[in-house]
Order: structure tokens, then C-alpha cells, then sequence
């Protein structure tokens, strides 16, 4: 299999360069390969998803992206703390060798981020073509042909659906006249569609607007969002079911979360902390049944705890015949440790989806998200098991398809025809 190219919208940050890292080690034998539903393990699984599909290899992705600081990817590694420097030592070279490009930023939409490596353009048109001529050089540099971009990016602030994002035609005009309802975020995206490139919204900025999904649309372009779902809200939406199962009534759940990395001090921001907390707060009702009134969600910056994040958790709970009773949960966790398993697993997916023809709101990878996109009137999919079966139903489904178009199977090997030849010109969309 050739190379799969990732280019990360943040390639210094915290969780990327957790990612880099991690496979580079991964690669050489040096780190247990933990936490990824596309990796295969010794685990007895009736229903892995890696015993149906074939996924680009670890040691086959290639990475290169765009970030604001530090000139290479060891550099942010070692500012971030989340592996060790003796461990990141071992793999010094090569993480030295991957080099941001400049980023397209816009103070107006991340107050508290810094740098001074930002893409220096005339305009928005021009910064999308230079975006674009850094993919494409890069890709005929490594000779590589399929892409996957993640958007690991700090939370920009808060922006309702405006105007110039309700249509493609006004997203166009907005983008001549430099509109500054067309955030950085969203030109990224306008990239990947322009350029046929599966885009992954890791962050909980916006970006699925009516505009960005025509776009996908005309481009067959496969694309999943937002906010990866890594601690309180994985586990949130894994006990909430729980609690729907037994008929135990909730009457209140009080989250709060610690942490003090970069992405803790984005959303010491107001409009940026925004942003985040309406993600987080979006998943309850929908698995209940009903509104649950007292449902609070805190994010708090304090900077000694780095990346190592503090998820606190009080659920009030109605029992029979009314009595009150209480769950206390204290999660203290990496939160880069946490994401990076998941961006992999999001590439891989996105990866298959393009080969097999997708396009458009991949909701096969809800799991993933707190918010999981979703078109316009339709109900997000948030039970962590429901989201799970819908991952392995679309797995089955694609499997099958793989197979009859000759695609690589789980079992590693490829059947007579294309391998890159679309299953169905259908979408999930029409499902």
C-alpha cells in the first residue's frame, strides 16, 4: 500500500505532535499500540472492526501541516510534555524533519493563541491558493496521491450560521471581499473540498455550515466532525445510557473540567470557551429522552496541570419510589493521550471512505465526536454503543463492497479489479 498523507491544521500542537510521535515510535517497535479500534490486538472482540476492513498502516502515513510555532514537530513535542524527552529522543531525527508550513490565523477568532509563523497573503483567495500549492508540492515532493487533513487547531470563538454561509454562491462572495465571517477554520475546509481531500473536524470550531457541505457535496468529498469526544464526554455519553436502561431519572449532572495546556489557555477565552462548552453540553437530552434541566458544563484554565487534564463529574439521580442518590466520577487524564488514538482512527476511516466512494457527513463516525455532525433537522446519533453499531453496520456494508470491487480485505488481501473504485455513487446523506 503507498503512503498516506495527513496534514493537521496545528501540526506542533499538543495532540499532533502526540500523534507524530507516537507513530514514529509505534513504527519502530518502540510503543505499545493502544487505544485504536483500527489497529489489531491479541483482544478476543466478537465485532472488531479490523477483522472486516484493511487500513493504511502506520508505518505507510506521512505527515505535514501548518502551526504558528516552533520550527518542527520535535520542538512542540518536547514543549508539551506529554511523552517523555528520553522517549521523544529516539525519534528526535525524524520528528525534527517534519516542519510547519504557515498558518492562516486570525487573532479575531483565537485571542489567547500566539505565533509568528502565519501565512502572509494579499487576501483570502490567496491564502487558500497557497494553502493549496502546500499540499499539492508536498504531495509530488513524497510522490504520495491519497490525503487525509485533520483540523487539530485551537477553538476558535463562538460564530452563528451567518449569510455569507448559507450558500455556495455567498461563501464565494464572501471569500472576494475578505469577509471576516469566513474564519481560518472554515477556509481550511473550503481546501480539502476544493482539492477532493477528506476533512476531519477534530476542534469544536464551525465549519459545517450549508455552504462547506454543498461544497463537499459537488466535490464528492467525505467529511466528519466535530470535537473529538477523548474524556467526560466519552464518558458521559457511556453512563448516560445506563441510567436510560434502568429508568434511573436524572436530575441533574454538574461537569468540570482542569487543564492547562495551550488548549486550556484558548478557552480561558470567553467567546472560544463558548464554543467548547456548548459542544460538551449537546449530548445528554437525546440519550435520556428528555431535557435534563440542571445540566451544567465548567472548563477551567489553570496552568500547573499541563496536559494532564482533570475531568470532574456529580450526577443527582432519582431511584424507586423517589430517593435521591448520587454518582461521583474523577477522571484525571492525558488529554493528548487520549485524542491522538482517535485522530488515527479518524484518518484510517476517512481513508476507506474516499476509496469506497463516500461523501458528504460521514455519521458512521459519530463515536468520535461530542457533537456529531448531522444535516440540517436530523438527530445526531450521541449513545456511545448506538454510534458504536453504526460504525460496525457501515463496516459490514463497505466491507462487502470493498471485496466485490477488489478492494483490500481485513484479510490483507486484494481481489480482482480497482482497489480505489467507489462501492456506489450513493451517499450517507440518502440513507
Amino acid at each position: 500500500m503507498s503512503e498516506l498523507g495527513v496534514v493537521i491544521i496545528g501540526l506542533n500542537g499538543a495532540v499532533a505532535s502526540t500523534v507524530i510521535a507516537g507513530v514514529k515510535l509505534m513504527a519502530r517497535g518502540l510503543a505499545p499500540r493502544i487505544g485504536m479500534v483500527t489497529e489489531r490486538t491479541d483482544a478476543n472482540i466478537a465485532d472488531a472492526i479490523t477483522s472486516l476492513m484493511e487500513f493504511a498502516p502506520l508505518e505507510k502515513l506521512a505527515f505535514a501541516g501548518w502551526d504558528l510555532r516552533f520550527g518542527n514537530v520535535y520542538e512542540g513535542a518536547v514543549h508539551h510534555k506529554v511523552l517523555a524527552n528520553d522517549v521523544l529522543q529516539q525519534v528526535k531525527a525524524e520528528l525534527e524533519e517534519i516542519k510547519p508550513w504557515p498558518a492562516v490565523f486570525s487573532k479575531a477568532y483565537a485571542a489567547n493563541a500566539a505565533g509568528e509563523n502565519i501565512v502572509m497573503a494579499k487576501g483570502q483567495r490567496e491564502e487558500i491558493e497557497i494553502l493549496t500549492k502546500n499540499i499539492e508540492d508536498w504531495k509530488k515532493a513524497r510522490g504520495i496521491d491519497r490525503v487525509v487533513m485533520v483540523n487539530l487547531a485551537s477553538t476558535e470563538s463562538y460564530l452563528p450560521v451567518g449569510d455569507a454561509h448559507k450558500s455556495l454562491e455567498a461563501f464565494e462572495k464572501a471569500l472576494d471581499a475578505n469577509d471576516p465571517s469566513i474564519t481560518p477554520a472554515m477556509r481550511y475546509f473550503y481546501v480539502a473540498n476544493r482539492l477532493g481531500i477528506p476533512y476531519c473536524n477534530f476542534a469544536p470550531s464551525l465549519t459545517n455550515i450549508p455552504a462547506l457541505q454543498d461544497h463537499a457535496t459537488k466535490n464528492k468529498n467525505p467529511y466528519a466532525g466535530m470535537d473529538g469526544k477523548t474524556g467526560q464526554t466519552l464518558l458521559k455519553t457511556a453512563l448516560a445510557p445506563m441510567l436510560r436502561v434502568r429508568r434511573l431519572h436524572l436530575e441533574g449532572w454538574y461537569s468540570t473540567n482542569f487543564l492547562g495546556n495551550n488548549d486550556g489557555l484558548v478557552l480561558d477565552n470567553p467567546g472560544s470557551n463558548k464554543t467548547k462548552v456548548l459542544s460538551k453540553a449537546s449530548v445528554l437530552d437525546s440519550i435520556v429522552g428528555y431535557h435534563v434541566e440542571n445540566h451544567q458544563v465548567h472548563i477551567h484554565y489553570y496552568k500547573p496541570r499541563g496536559d494532564s487534564k482533570e475531568a470532574w463529574d456529580n450526577i443527582d439521580i432519582l431511584g424507586f419510589a423517589g430517593v435521591p442518590m448520587q454518582i461521583k466520577v474523577n477522571f484525571l487524564c492525558q488529554d493528548s493521550a487520549l485524542a491522538a488514538p482517535l485522530v488515527l482512527d479518524l484518518v484510517r476511516l476517512l481513508d476507506v471512505s474516499k476509496r469506497v466512494g463516500e461523501y458528504g457527513i460521514q455519521r458512521q463516525l459519530s463515536i468520535f465526536f461530542k457533537s456529531p455532525y448531522a444535516a440540517e433537522g436530523e438527530q445526531p446519533v450521541h449513545d456511545l454503543f448506538k454510534q458504536e453499531e453504526l460504525l460496525l453496520k457501515w463496516a459490514r456494508e463497505k466491507s462487502a463492497a470493498l471485496k466485490a470491487k477488489g478492494g483490500a480485505t481485513a484479510n490483507g488481501h486484494k481481489h480482482e479489479g480497482s482497489p480505489t473504485s467507489p462501492a456506489s455513487p450513493k451517499t450517507l446523506d440518502s440513507r
